[in-house]
């Protein structure tokens, strides 16, 4: 990385660079050159920053891009805003064609802003630069990075949307590499709430909402995939070869055992999913008695035995088992009466409900609110001589 330390060097140095790229440059991009040098010229860091992060949006910038950091912005980057020069040198960065290259290149920028000022932006630059040590298989490196920021980011009460979209993007790397489907799903699910969606490419919505579906699927602690099922993302799916995907979840989020049942087929076209069967059949069976419970009224929660047995389309002699399962999994609170083969009900995991399930809700007010009005009006009769007192 050239440094001078002469004034007059730099001055020298910067046009004769700054032409000799120019000149090498599409047509298009030429004109960035000559502003780079007037502003450079005019000591305007705030607006060369801001040319320099335009200049590297542009599709045809990359190859210009390591040069122009490390022959022209190296010169003048203590007088970039932190986050900037982090941002301008992650871009330049992602042009090596080597990871370990982009891991040496971003190690100069992680000591730069490894300072207590600007500790938040220190955790963007650590995070990118584990991304390519993730992909040179240093997992545990990675791990200790993800912990040691997400011990910094909990100190600040805010921090840029880009930071903590940097760090559940990579945290979420991490985790599908450890084929954590539980940590992946909570870490992807805050990455796509830190970015916009219309940013991506088809491409990539695509392939976040399959890795998504499939930690929902397989993740042994997720019986909610309320959020998943209303984010937009989820659309991508729709049309495609996977679409059949996305119905699953929706079908495991009714605890539909016989659309379940016929989605099966599906399981050879995915690996895991067809390793996973029997983890699957046990978990719409679950997803089925919350429904079970769910659909039903607060004060009708004492179900017998036969009726999860229908529902859950499993033996009776399994009904308790997968009551306790539900019940230390925390998806139920009760009690279980062995003797009289009936299961006490006083609490269900709240759901995100779809169309079908708010209309059953909508009927179960119906009827809360008929029942009302009858009460009403058997007090208004009964009761008038008391009140009257």
């Amino acid at each position: 990385m050239s440094h001078s330390t002469n004034d007059m060097d730099i001055d020298f140095d910067v046009p004769k660079f700054l032409n000799e790229e120019r000149q090498k440059a599409p047509s298009q991009l030429q004109h960035y050159f000559t502003t780079f040098e007037d502003l450079h010229e005019r000591k305007l860091w705030h607006q060369l920053t801001q040319q320099i992060l335009e200049f590297f949006k542009q599709p045809e910038s990359g190859p210009f891009q390591v040069p122009i950091y490390q022959q022209f912005v190296a010169e003048w980057e203590n007088k970039i805003n932190r986050l900037s020069l982090v941002t301008i040198a992650l871009q330049a960065a992602a042009q090596f064609k080597d990871a370990q290259e982009s891991v040496d290149f971003l190690q100069h920028i992680i000591n730069k802003v490894d300072t207590p000022e600007s500790k938040d932006v220190y955790v963007l630059a650590v995070m990118e630069a584990a991304h390519f040590q993730l992909l040179l298989g240093q997992v545990d490196q990675v791990k200790k990075v993800i912990d040691s920021s997400e011990k910094i980011l909990d100190t600040f009460d805010s921090v840029e949307t880009a930071i903590h979209a940097s760090f559940y993007r990579v945290s979420a790397e991490y985790f599908k590499s450890q084929a954590d489907y539980v940590h992946y799903y909570k870490s992807a699910l805050l990455f796509l709430a830190c970015v916009n969606l219309d940013d991506m490419s088809t491409t990539e919505k695509v392939e976040r909402a399959y890795d998504l579906a499939m930690a929902a699927l397989l993740g042994d602690s997720i019986y909610n995939f309320g959020e998943l099922l209303m984010h937009p993302v989820l659309d991508s799916l729709a049309n495609t070869e996977n679409d059949w995907l996305r119905t699953l979840l929706f079908t495991f989020n009714n605890g539909d055992i016989g659309k379940f049942e016929a989605l099966a087929p599906h399981f050879n076209k995915q690996p895991l999913l067809h390793q996973n069967s029997a983890a699957l059949s046990r978990k719409i069976c679950l997803m089925s008695l919350i429904e079970a419970v769910f659909r039903r009224s607060g004060d009708n929660r004492v179900i017998p035995f036969s009726e999860i047995a229908s529902e859950t389309r499993l033996p009776v002699d399994e009904v308790e088992h997968l009551v306790m399962k539900a019940l230390s999994l925390n998806l139920l609170r009760g009690s279980i009466d062995q003797v009289d083969q009936l299961v006490v009900v006083t609490w269900v995991q709240p759901r995100v409900l779809d169309k079908s399930q708010i209309d059953g809700m909508r009927r179960k007010l119906e009827d809360w609110n008929n029942q009302v009005k009858k009460i009403s009006t058997f007090v208004g009769q009964q009761g008038g001589e008391v009140f009257a007192q």
